[in-house]
């Protein structure tokens, strides 16, 4: 089994990276050596972090390998992050060297290092700052081991990357951002197969299937709101995307009708996975299983188990709601923060905050987040729900419910609302809406406030904050 570097090495003018600038293998592993070699004479040797605030392209890839092979720590920073939010980070993780286009470059990094490997060379890892639903964010950080690259791949191969099924070579387009652990780990996946990179500085949904057909793409990640920006190109199928052969989602959750659509319209080519950055990928589902079981993120990749815990603290059975607690993962700690570490565990098991259940084959559902979780009348209500059956209306371009206290009930349902392109809020869309939600949805569960907005927060990777906007909503 060859990764990145032996393949570099025996093939260096396969293409590694499209557009301007493009490079191929040999010569993005030079490059990748000279910024190896910049990062140790810098002293940023095993265990060492290295903070990067880059866009898309050459500079973000180069660093993910660099990084890699000298056994440092990549800490990926958000670029849209401010100065204050950036120093944070770099002051919390200790960083040994920073890259950014303000600060070092990666051209200044590599300035008169050889393009030859380091002498010593161990395998990194990515350390990224997760802030969970309240407080500053930590560090995500797994313990490294003292094994090159090269001895690193085969069990990366057997423990996790075999569950994606992708062949030796093709093509990769990255959709989301690259400071995210979802498209990094996919992008380097992609280099460790072999794969061309695809690599835009943003999501684009007719661009994207323009690239999808120009470059015959192979394989790409997304997240489901760009599913429902894709079904919404007036155009989409005049594209020719019949290369995609695996199309990956996961980071939020995707509506039932979304994903449907999406398969009607492209085949079973969707493969769906439920992980965090802390228990990395957990499940694994086909289109044709999801298809036999609709809204399930699939079952425990091999060495992995699910356990759901009842609000009683005890083991709850089949189609019993509670927390979700992933066993079999790599153990991580939060870094400089062994309190949050410990009240995310349940002994060996770790909990990324989720509620779902397990049928009785053991497929896992999800219904919500524990946090954004309403309770109206002492009934639980999950937000996900509404906002899959409002999304099903096509004037409804995003959606987002949250809890809104209530003297009588506790909470009440507010859904906020982002209408379609040339569709206008107001009380007709409402009364629209609702009659919409009524063979959908129970009684409870149907929004009693319906608000318009130009547009809803959410991040690159399509997760939406209701923590934010319900706070947001309540201060206005």
């Amino acid at each position: 089994m060859r990764g990145f570097f032996e393949i570099a090495a025996d093939d260096p003018e396969r293409p590694a990276l499209l557009g301007d600038p493009g490079i191929s293998y040999g010569a993005l592993l030079a490059r990748v050596n000279q910024a190896s070699n910049g990062l140790l004479s810098r002293g940023a040797g095993p265990g060492e972090r290295v903070v990067t605030v880059l866009k898309n392209g050459l500079d973000a890839l180069t660093m993910m390998l660099a990084t890699y092979q000298v056994g440092a720590y990549l800490v990926p920073v958000n670029w849209h992050f401010t100065a204050e939010e950036i120093g944070y980070i770099v002051a919390d993780c200790e960083a040994k060297v920073v890259i950014s286009p303000d600060a070092l470059t990666v051209d200044e990094l590599s300035a008169g290092h050889p393009g030859t490997a380091p002498a010593h060379r161990r395998a990194g890892s990515m350390m990224l700052y997760t802030s969970g639903t309240t407080g500053r964010p930590k560090g995500v950080r797994r313990r490294l081991l003292d094994l090159t690259p090269e001895e690193l791949h085969p069990i990366l191969m057997r423990k996790s990357w075999r569950h994606f099924g992708l062949p030796a070579g093709g093509v990769h387009l990255v959709c989301s951002q690259l400071y995210h652990s979802a498209p990094y780990g996919q992008a380097m996946m992609a280099l460790q197969l072999g794969h061309t990179i695809v690599a835009p500085e943003r999501f684009d949904a007719a661009e994207t299937l323009r690239l999808i057909e120009r470059h015959r793409v192979t394989n790409a990640f997304m997240v489901p709101t760009m599913f429902h920006r894709l079904l919404g190109v007036p155009e989409r199928e005049s594209y020719d995307l019949s290369s995609l052969t695996h199309l990956y989602h996961g980071a939020a959750p995707c509506p039932p009708a979304v994903k449907q659509a999406m398969i009607d319209w492209l085949g079973p080519v969707l493969w769906e996975y439920y992980g965090s950055t802390e228990a990395a990928v957990a499940t694994m589902v086909s289109s044709r299983e999801w298809l036999a079981r609709p809204g399930t993120v699939g079952r425990a990749l091999d060495g992995m188990t699910f356990t759901i815990v009842g609000e009683d603290g005890r083991e709850a059975g089949p189609g019993e709601p509670g927390l979700v607690y992933i066993g079999g993962i790599n153990r991580f700690e939060y870094h400089g923060d062994p309190a949050k570490t410990a009240a995310a565990m349940r002994g060996r098991d770790y909990t990324p905050g989720d509620i779902g259940y397990l049928d009785a084959d053991g497929y896992l559902f999800l219904l919500d987040r524990r946090t954004d979780l309403i309770i109206s009348g002492g009934v639980n209500i999950y937000p996900a729900e509404i906002e899959a059956a409002l999304l099903e209306h096509p004037s409804v371009a995003d959606v987002a419910v949250i809890g809104v206290p209530d003297p009588e009930w506790g909470h009440k349902v507010v859904a906020l609302v982002q209408p379609a392109d040339g569709v206008a809020g107001g009380d007709e869309l409402t009364a629209e809406l609702l009659r919409h939600c009524a063979p959908r949805l129970a009684r409870l569960k149907q929004p009693r406030v319906i608000e318009y907005r130009e547009s809803l927060p959410r991040t690159p990777t399509g997760k939406l904050s209701r923590r934010n906007v319900r706070e947001a909503y309540l201060s206005d």
